[in-house]
């Protein structure tokens, strides 16, 4: 993970399947191609195949910590590897998991060479799980998910709070600001307070015209970086 990112998530939006999830990707491969900017997608599980084949950089929005087994039910990390996905998101709120769990799967993912970015939905457990070291921590806290009230904008503290605190423990873990970022503005706000990049999912995924908000994030993103270097 390349700072600064943006980092789609798909979820289970009916948006998320065949042509239309296969059509984000592409936008979102072509405009990292063309701005030079890293942009992840987390599809759901039955379209990760097909996306791949496109050479979007590929994110699962979920793992276990296994390898190949009788293990009915479960994403083995392992099988996610083999089939070229490059990182996991782990703790979203909408799929919450302990902080043994986090560290099976951190530990695991770094032996298979995969990346790791973890949500916390505060800086208590962002704190907790810096000690773990992700690559990468998204703060995001739930109550904005989704409410299109930018966490950058309603609560910036927790970005500026959580990029100190974070970055005390581990310098090397990504911070990444999540939960109602809708805009522009919101990006280059979130960039300002000290991310690293951010963590969308409605405002792209919902949107009549993804490609443009896709894009409009992308160069937020690119231009707000390129002031702080």
């Amino acid at each position: 993970m390349r700072p600064p990112v943006l980092v789609i998530n798909y979820k289970n939006y009916k948006q998320a399947y065949g042509e239309r999830g296969l059509k984000i990707a592409e936008y979102a491969r072509r405009i990292s191609e063309r701005e030079d900017i890293e942009i992840i997608v987390a599809p759901p599980f039955t379209e990760i195949r097909d996306i791949l084949k496109i050479g979007a950089y590929v994110y699962a929005q979920y793992a276990d910590p296994l390898g190949y087994g009788a293990y009915t039910g479960s994403i083995p990390l392992e099988a996610l590897k083999d089939i070229g996905v490059r990182g996991v998101i782990i703790n979203h709120s909408e799929k919450k998991v302990d902080l043994r769990f986090i560290n099976s799967v951190i530990e695991m993912s770094r032996k298979l060479g995969l990346e790791t970015l973890v949500c916390a939905e505060n800086n208590t457990v962002a704190k907790m799980i810096s000690v773990l070291k992700p690559d990468a921590i998204a703060l995001e806290p739930p109550e904005l998910i989704g409410s299109g009230k930018a966490v950058s904008k309603v609560r910036p503290e927790i970005i500026t709070e959580g990029v100190e605190i974070i970055k005390k423990i581990d310098r090397d873990i990504k911070v990444l600001a999540g939960a109602g970022i809708t805009n522009y503005e919101d990006v280059s706000k979130a960039v300002e307070l000290g991310s690293e990049g951010v963590l969308v999912a409605s405002a792209i995924m919902l949107a009549e015209d993804p490609e443009k908000i896709i894009y409009e994030m992308t160069s937020a993103l690119k231009k707000s970086w390129e002031k702080k270097q």
